[in-house]
């Protein structure tokens, strides 16, 4: 352990109101509250766990005191900003009469990022520091036990003083520690918790995890693929490469293609190459024709969904609205009414009238599901694993939620508690699914747009509905959806994928992210809004957003090849593309790549099944005995888009610069909720 000096460095992890209590009181039954601050520090390529007295000259006058069985006395103040947010919809009575359930607070997790001050006095005699390499385990508190506290136990088996989180969030603290060290619990204790532990089933749906200490990153893939994807590829990379050398010299150069096993084995049955799999087409290299030029037109206005409008407030001529919505997403005053129609919580034929029952209807329906996590008691949470779980993920991350939106700016923001509410009662809504890391990010667009804990609700259920398949534990629909990314982009250019694979990058897992929460952390917050309602339309096939990707990663080949970058250097530049990707460019490649295959005439049959297209009977040369043979094959329809009369890019894989360019209004990529 070393000494308590001076520290400084970059704060991972703050909290005051750590207290050691030191059993040196006045009376037998007392013990000295020493309350100090906690620190976790990144210095010099190293982590510190530092904790010291707030004042470092105490005076015995100063101690607390507290009779040993009065924690469970401790008076907890309401914040003030616990009153529940309420928007804009807030007035309509029959949702009023719910207030009694925002009740509960969300509890803030008090930490920040940026420098550490030195501390100036590390005399005391209670002040102690070590680095992360030294800690052997973690003791917590039982549960229900009063103030929750840990105990850090050393290498060399020195055991510090007990840390009491008077003002809880004991549990920040170890989810701080996990983005550095493997913990995991004790076979023989479930209270403690071992650091770099092995031979541990971390996820029923992973399994045959490797012995050798130096295969944590993959443990962590197969204990929460959303957080170790969700972290800088650069880091992750790194992480693999400095954690295969550990310290024997001859792990230095183990080849990337071993590192490739390893990440596909993280999702158990992906098998990207599928030439070698029975049972799957052979795609062999086929002329798709002439890419056309697609055009994208301006947002749709509030003028134009209201002409669409009848009487009755039915929606007119639906497949026009959705094709020009496809063609140039939705101006942001539109959004909250014309994502419900999209996401599917409100019928297309539906009148005015049958709108607001059905809204009224939900609203109850919500406000009972929510009621029944609302009441439920620390004891009766205690014997519920599962909410209790649910809980400690939803609140971390939440707290992790983007906040360069100000409509999610501050730690107890009116729409992080939302957040934190609406994931909550969506484990009531789905209990078998409950919550899986990654939610958050699908929710938090859905909120700021609808301004309305129920409206953001339902239409939330209603995206769930259809990424359901990405969260489930055997994570069938990520194994499905990377082997058709690896089939579309073989089609469209084969020499790219042959190069993926020499690189070892074959199984695409640098596409994980993207699918996962369909592009949340790869474009800004106003683009994702424009793509996502773009997808939702479902136009202009089936599994759009896999040519997204296709899209993408085309506008990345050149450089990737003629660099030469290596397994290391793509899923870096991969991972760099966060926030620089063009998301008018990225739509009009995607469409243009889905014309240029609707209008190839000898599409494979596994890509026709992938978008959707209808079947025919048609020749093609067995590749084995050159003689023909009838398989089935698409004859592609015409598209269905007409020209429009607003262009604002045009695309065949590269800008026209002989198309009119129009630039999108300022005032709609700036506007905020009202």
């Amino acid at each position: 352990m070393a000494a308590a000096g001076v520290v400084s460095g970059k704060i991972i992890y703050e909290q005051e109101g750590v207290y050691i209590h030191s059993s040196c009181g006045k009376t037998n039954d007392q013990d000295s509250l020493i309350s100090g601050i906690l620190r976790v520090l990144e210095k010099d390529a190293e982590v510190i766990v530092d904790w010291r007295p707030l004042d470092d000259a105490l005076d015995s006058s100063s101690i607390l005191y507290a009779g040993k069985d009065s924690s469970s006395v401790v008076e907890w103040t309401q914040p003030p900003k616990e009153r529940g947010y309420r928007g804009s919809e807030h007035l309509n009575s029959y949702e009023a009469e719910w207030d009694m359930v925002n009740t509960v607070p969300f509890k803030k997790k008090p930490h920040t990022n940026g420098d550490a001050p030195s501390h100036r006095n590390g005399k005391s005699k209670w002040s102690f520091l070590f680095s992360l390499t030294d800690l052997k385990s973690i003791k917590q508190n039982k549960e229900g036990m009063g103030w929750s506290y840990l105990v850090f136990c050393l290498k060399d088996d020195v055991v510090l003083p007990a840390l009491h989180f008077h003002q809880g969030d004991s549990k920040l603290l170890i989810d701080s520690l996990e983005k550095y060290v493997v913990l995991c619990e004790s076979s023989q204790d479930k209270r403690t918790l071992l650091v770099n532990c092995q031979n541990k089933s971390l996820s029923q749906s992973f399994e045959n995890l490797l012995d050798e200490p130096a295969y944590g990153l993959i443990q962590k893939i197969k204990k929460d693929p959303y957080t170790a994807t969700m972290v800088g590829f650069s880091k992750v990379t790194n992480y693999i490469f400095d954690s295969l050398r550990g310290s024997d010299p001859s792990t230095h150069q183990r080849p990337p293609s071993e590192m490739a096993d390893f990440l596909s084995d993280a999702i158990p049955g992906l098998k990207i190459n599928q030439q070698e799999e029975p049972g799957f087409e052979v795609i062999t290299r086929i002329d798709l024709g002439e890419r056309p030029v697609v055009q994208r037109r301006e947002p749709v206005s509030l003028e134009e969904w209201t002409k669409n409008i009848d009487a009755e407030g039915r929606i007119l001529n639906v497949d026009n609205m959705k094709q020009m919505i496809f063609r140039g997403g939705l101006s942001h005053a539109l959004r909250k009414q014309a994502w419900k129609f999209l996401l599917g919580y409100f019928p297309w034929d539906s009148t005015k009238e049958e709108r607001t029952q059905l809204q009224k209807q939900k609203t109850d329906e919500y406000f009972r599901m929510k009621l029944q996590w609302k009441s439920v008691s620390e004891e009766q949470e205690k014997r519920n694993s599962r909410l209790r779980d649910y809980r400690s993920l939803i609140e971390k991350d939440v707290n992790r939620t983007d906040r360069t939106n100000k409509f999610y700016e501050g730690q107890d923001n009116p729409g992080l508690i939302l957040l934190h509410d609406i994931l909550m009662t969506y484990c009531m809504y789905d209990f078998d699914l409950g919550y899986v890391q990654g939610m958050s990010d699908l929710l938090s667009p859905l909120l700021y747009v609808m301004e309305n804990e129920v409206d953001a609700f339902w239409c939330f259920a209603s995206y769930m509905d259809q990424m359901h398949q990405n969260f489930e534990e055997q994570m069938q629909g990520m194994k499905t959806q990377l082997i058709q990314l690896s089939t579309l982009l073989r089609l469209l250019d084969s020499g790219f994928c042959s190069y993926l694979e020499s690189q070892d990058s074959g199984y695409l897992y640098f596409c994980f992210r993207w699918l996962l929460i369909r592009f949340k952390r790869e474009f800004s917050f106003l683009d994702i809004l424009r793509l996502w309602e773009v997808m939702w339309t479902e136009l202009p096939c089936k599994n759009f957003h896999l040519l997204l990707c296709c899209a993408i990663l085309e506008s990345e080949k050149q450089q990737i090849m003629e660099k030469h970058y290596g397994f290391n250097e793509i899923l870096k530049h991969i991972n760099e593309l966060s926030m620089k990707i063009d998301v008018e460019d990225v739509l009009c490649k995607a469409e243009a790549i889905s014309l240029q295959m609707v209008k190839c005439k000898e599409l494979p049959q596994a890509v026709c099944e992938i978008l959707g297209l209808q079947d025919s009977e048609v020749a093609t040369p067995d590749s084995d005995t050159g003689e023909d043979e009838s398989v089935a094959m698409t004859s592609c329809p015409a598209s269905t888009f007409q020209s429009d009369a607003l262009p604002v890019l045009a695309t065949s894989g590269a800008r026209d610069d002989n198309t009119t360019q129009i630039s999108v209004s300022p005032n709609v990529s700036r506007l905020t909720p009202a």
